[in-house]
């Protein structure tokens, strides 16, 4: 643990980062927590979370200090498990104002879900500037109530302010990894000695999706009898040994086609996304944020049973927006995967349409501009 922050460098600012559970609340904490790294007038980011989940392990990656909390997803019904997690939270707010009191941070910026409430009650409790960043299109239960007393609110998605109470809310699409910006398609594909053919990028999300890896596997022979194509499929580190004893079964020459990479996770995501043409992913905002900033074609199918059904909206507006193609959970079977698949493999023009309409709908500054709102609200709370 890091030592407590010396007063005699009180103009330099210290900042608490917060978010997690999954990629999608963790990678635009890190890259805002990043970029204030950078800033000339930052003393110190910690980056507040689970040290059971994910965040704990790229947060130390990107060299932040990390401070744990013991917090978990609020259940869902009211029960004995609720009071338990209650007292959980109340627990983990206490230890959040600790924290507050020892290393005196200047700002708390939030990403939303149940990781980031600890330390968000904390600030308001305690009066410390709280910003928060709303992920998804419908914005979740601890960015809405958090919402009136942050400074700033930033949203990913315009249909988000309609769910939010903010006198201060910004449109700014979400940060974006700087791996992202740091190649492209020609060079992606060398790193993985791919060809220069159609390739098509099969995902789930951090956690991967088992019904997507099921119809794939049922479509995979059909696939490159038909087109000659290049697939990589990340499976999910969970669904990993059930999808390689499904693909034994059913298409047991898989590992004799060069054509088809199939993995459980991708360290380094951004290489096969941006080798990719077109990609079929559930509909989480870190996906789709990523879909967009490597141009690809999509088909959306979104997770069911995602809180206040986000994905589903996710998915919508990009639909909305010309940006992809969209398939209910419910009604995807190997016959309509692969029916939607070929709308956009037999449809060269309808490909590039929707490869434009995602590109559009990148917002290339939001981390800086999420960045400087901070420190707007920081000028105005030192005046």
């Amino acid at each position: 643990m890091s030592e407590t922050i010396n007063d005699n460098n009180e103009s330099k600012k210290v900042y608490f980062v917060t978010g997690g559970g999954t990629g999608g609340h963790i990678y635009p904490a890190v890259a805002v927590g990043f970029a204030l790294q950078k800033e000339s007038d930052t003393q110190k980011v910690y980056y507040v979370g689970n040290p059971d989940n994910l965040e704990k392990k790229i947060a130390e990656d990107k060299v932040f200090d990390f401070l744990p909390v013991d917090i978990t997803g609020m259940p869902r019904t009211m029960s004995f498990d609720f009071l338990k997690w209650g007292f959980k939270l109340t627990l983990a707010t206490i230890k959040s104002i600790g924290y507050i009191y020892k290393y005196r941070p200047s700002l708390i910026f939030g990403t939303g879900g149940y990781v980031s409430a600890p330390m968000l009650f904390a600030g308001i409790l305690t009066n410390t500037p709280i910003v928060v960043h709303e992920c998804d299109a419908v914005a979740g239960k601890v960015t809405k109530a958090v919402a009136p007393f942050a400074k700033s609110v930033s949203v990913a998605f315009e249909a988000a302010k309609d769910d939010l109470k903010s006198k201060n809310i910004h449109y700014n699409g979400n940060p974006i990894r700087e791996e992202f910006l740091s190649t492209d398609r020609y060079h992606a594909r060398q790193a993985w000695n791919l060809k220069d053919k159609l390739t098509i990028m099969v995902m789930g999300g951090s956690q991967g999706a088992k019904k997507i890896n099921s119809v794939l596997v049922q479509c995979l022979k059909k696939l490159f009898k038909k087109y000659d194509i290049q697939i990589i499929h990340q499976t999910g580190l969970k669904n990993y040994d059930e999808t390689i004893k499904e693909l034994k079964k059913v298409y047991p020459n898989y590992t004799e086609n060069s054509q088809y990479l199939v993995r459980p996770y991708f360290k380094k995501m951004y290489l096969p996304m941006l080798a990719s043409d077109i990609a079929v992913s559930r509909a989480g905002s870190l996906s789709l944020s990523e879909i967009c900033v490597s141009g690809l074609a999509s088909l959306l199918i979104p997770y069911p049973y995602a809180a206040a059904d986000h994905q589903r909206k996710n998915a919508q507006e990009m639909a909305e927006q010309g940006a992809a193609l969209y398939l209910e959970d419910k009604e995807c079977t190997a016959e309509s995967f692969m029916e939607k698949l070929e709308e956009i493999i037999n449809d060269t023009q309808k490909m590039i349409e929707l490869q434009n309409n995602a590109k559009k709908l990148v917002k290339y500054d939001a981390t800086k501009n999420i960045v400087e709102q901070i420190k707007d609200v920081l000028n105005k709370s030192e005046k």
